[in-house]
């Protein structure tokens, strides 16, 4: 049986703080599997971005969205790209700040895949993004990724 070679993971992550970007990024560093990171700060652009990817084909594997984004609002965004049928399959992470019960509950009426509030010590950041990366791409069979 022959090894097959698998393309990085394309992961978007639209986040407005630089330093949470920043942490992120370490994160996956770190990763046993390979990935391929796009960094937008804000909905307009995320949206942008989406649109240009659908029509050229390098759509990401995941997304990792703030909702608390300059112009465009987190939700907006999430709300576009789940009833995109282009776009809806991609898996959605809800990373912020927020604890708000309604941004919880407004996440997943929008078909978020999952809402995960910022840690805010930085071991634990690393951990939970590792951690989301291993569940989207080691446990779960997403279409087009063998």
């Amino acid at each position: 049986m022959g090894t097959q070679v698998l393309s990085p993971i394309k992961i978007l992550i639209v986040e407005d703080n630089p330093g949470d970007v920043e942490l992120a990024r370490e994160a996956l560093k770190t990763s046993k599997l390979a990935n391929e990171l796009t960094v937008v700060n804000d909905g307009k652009s995320a949206l942008a971005l989406l649109e240009a990817a659908q029509k050229d084909g390098t759509l990401p594997d995941l997304v990792f969205l703030d909702l608390n984004l300059p112009g465009i609002p987190g939700t907006d965004v999430l709300k576009a790209i789940k009833t995109t049928p282009a776009t809806a399959r991609i898996p959605v992470v809800v990373l912020t700040s927020s604890r708000a019960e309604r941004d919880i509950v407004k996440s997943y009426d929008l078909h978020a895949n999952c809402y995960v509030t910022k840690p805010i010590d930085f071991s634990q950041f690393i951990e939970v993004i590792q951690s989301i990366e291993d569940f989207w791409f080691t446990i779960v069979r997403l279409p087009g990724r063998p």
